[in-house]
């Protein structure tokens, strides 16, 4: 499943008082940068993740970020550096664009 046209267009607009914000598309997904540095992803369900490194880890978890796992029928549960866009911050461009800048930070 990919990601529709609005779910772009609502992460583009939420970030984009980072700065020029590009964009790519991979398996079922989209990578947003900020000055070429892969900050989010949007997933194909519309669910928005902040890569997560260093003290950034602790300070998103305890606003309610989940870290994104998958696992693969027959394997073990893989865990991967991005954490859930906590669902206040979707309703608050200002404060996203906070929180992007701070995982930046660590990035």
């Amino acid at each position: 499943m990919a990601v529709s046209v609005e779910d772009i267009a609502f992460a583009t607009e939420l970030f984009e008082g980072l700065g020029a914000i590009t964009t790519r598309k991979i398996m079922g997904g989209l990578c947003l940068y900020q000055d070429g540095v892969i900050f989010a992803l949007l997933y194909s369900d519309g669910q928005i993740f902040l890569k997560a490194q260093g003290d950034f880890i602790t300070e998103i978890q305890k606003l309610g970020g989940q870290r994104w796992t998958y696992q693969r029928e027959g394997k073990k549960t893989v865990s991967m550096p991005y954490y859930t866009l906590p669902d206040a911050y979707l309703d608050d461009p200002e404060e996203a664009q906070t929180l992007a800048r701070r995982a930046l930070e660590f990035l």
